[in-house]
């Protein structure tokens, strides 16, 4: 942390004017700056006026280096555009994933093609979601949070397409009932809806988590990812539900 002084002078018309001198490495872009009222505290936002900060006539702001950083955008169309591809690479067979013999041929179950299609739509709903619908409260985000969001997204999706695409793949023990039972829980979200706002509790049943939790967002999208590990009855899939639940705890 870098600290520096803010000093007030009072002159005519009872005009307040606010001198600040900070002293920083040109290496430091204004995108990486961060202030403090404290150096353990939150930083100062955006939005923050200065008359309104809790400070006398003279005060100490710290200033803090936050690194590389990229906006949220950026981060996800990167995060959710790599799976989407992916997984499409696995089921269409390209060359080199499974063996020559293999190469650009469909399966024959049917559970196959349904999951490439819940999967790709959920990820397009993302993106679209990020291009049209989020608002974000902060502009930008650490750069190193693209490594590892990208690091398990990417990683699962490679893992549990291997092996739903696989040719050698088995369908669900119970057929056509655990699919159907997987689709309803999958789709949790009104067909044909282009609702904006904060969503609040109505006569639909699935509002009901509102009463319950705080971010019931998070939990239909992990209720989501558990029909997807019913409906093709794939450990990576259970796993990656697992990891993500455990990350959205934290």
């Amino acid at each position: 942390y870098y600290y520096y002084t803010l000093s007030f002078r009072v002159h005519v018309h009872n005009v307040q004017v606010c001198y600040i001198c900070i002293h920083t490495p040109l290496q430091w872009y204004s995108a990486h700056q961060s202030l403090h009222l404290d150096p353990k505290g939150k930083s100062l936002k955006d939005e923050d006026v200065l008359q309104k900060l809790p400070m006398g006539t003279t005060a100490t702001r710290y200033f803090q280096d936050v690194g590389a950083q990229i906006s949220w955008v950026t981060l996800f169309l990167t995060e959710y555009g790599g799976p989407l591809f992916i997984y499409l690479l696995f089921y269409f067979r390209v060359p080199f994933i499974y063996g020559n013999k293999y190469d650009f041929t469909s399966s024959r179950h049917m559970v196959v093609h349904l999951s490439c299609i819940c999967h790709s739509l959920h990820y397009v709903k993302y993106l679209l979601e990020t291009l049209f619908v989020h608002c974000f409260s902060h502009g930008t985000v650490p750069l190193c949070n693209i490594f590892k969001n990208c690091t398990y997204s990417r990683g699962f999706t490679g893992w549990m397409a291997y092996y739903i695409n696989h040719p050698l793949y088995t369908p669900p023990t119970y057929g056509a009932q655990q699919v159907k039972l997987a689709l309803d829980i999958f789709d949790l979200w009104p067909a044909g809806s282009k609702t904006r706002k904060i969503p609040y509790l109505t006569k639909n049943p699935f509002t009901w988590l509102f009463l319950l939790v705080s971010c019931p967002n998070y939990t239909y999208q992990v209720g989501s990812w558990i029909g997807f590990a019913i409906m093709t009855q794939c450990l990576p899939v259970a796993l990656f539900s697992l990891v993500g639940f455990t990350q959205m705890t934290i």
